[in-house]
């Protein structure tokens, strides 16, 4: 009875995996590239409603190494209204290095 509970499950999860899906859309095309790329110098505490697996994917890849919004919009589920909910919270608390890779110059 398991085990055929279990074969029926396994293929229909199948087939919401399927690669035809449409990507999702999104509220508003990400701005043009200001220069700002953002790391997080430690794990933040954010309340509830803001921790959701999205915004925790985001955090974890932000603690290893500096994303920019149009990397954080193309790669997360967010919206442009929750990056940037998200990034204003993150620079208030000082939970981010914020940096301006136009001091940089050209990559030779």
């Amino acid at each position: 009875m398991f085990s055929n509970w279990a074969r029926r499950t396994r293929t229909s999860f199948g087939a919401l995996g399927a690669p035809s899906l449409p990507p999702p859309v999104r509220d508003q095309a990400p701005r043009e590239d200001d220069g700002l790329i953002y790391r997080l110098k430690h794990w933040p505490s954010l309340p509830s409603a803001v921790r959701t697996a999205e915004v925790l994917r985001l955090l974890s890849v932000m603690s290893h190494r500096a994303v920019n919004r149009r990397w954080m919009l193309a790669h997360s589920k967010l919206e442009t209204a929750q990056v940037e909910a998200l990034l204003r919270r993150l620079i208030a608390r000082g939970d981010v290095e914020v940096i301006d890779i136009r001091s940089f110059g050209p990559v030779a």
